[in-house]
């Protein structure tokens, strides 16, 4: 059965929407531990944020589930690896981290790696 180009466009935008969501479980990681420091495990916060995380693992596996039956096993784990980029994104617009040459050099490298997969599907 031949899958259409909008279908296939459609699967890699829920794809990559799903590894963004992931993303996001670090953040509210940093976010509980950050918690902790501040208040210790009288923070309510804390709990808050560890709630996040666990319904942010609990969304991206339903997801993952639906993205691996669309997809080569190795073009999604693949594509999986952009979780690096959106991580270092959200550490520099939400904790003001800073990037430096080597984090730059490495995102790209996996970017390139990506993109080779992509081109022998």
């Amino acid at each position: 059965m031949a899958v259409s180009k909008n279908s296939r466009i459609k699967d890699y935008i829920f794809l990559h929407i799903s590894i963004m969501i992931f993303s996001f479980t670090p953040v509210f990681t940093k976010m509980a531990s950050i918690e902790f420091n501040k208040n210790g495990i009288w923070g309510i916060k804390l709990y808050f944020f560890f709630f996040l995380m666990l319904l942010d693992c609990f969304i991206y596996a339903l997801a993952w589930q639906k993205n691996i039956q669309k997809f080569e096993l190795s073009v999604a784990y693949a594509n999986k690896s952009v979780y690096l980029i959106w991580s270092q994104i959200w550490a520099v617009l939400i904790f003001g981290e800073v990037l430096s040459i080597k984090n730059v050099i490495g995102l790209l490298v996996v970017l390139i790696g990506v993109l080779v997969v992509q081109k022998y599907e």
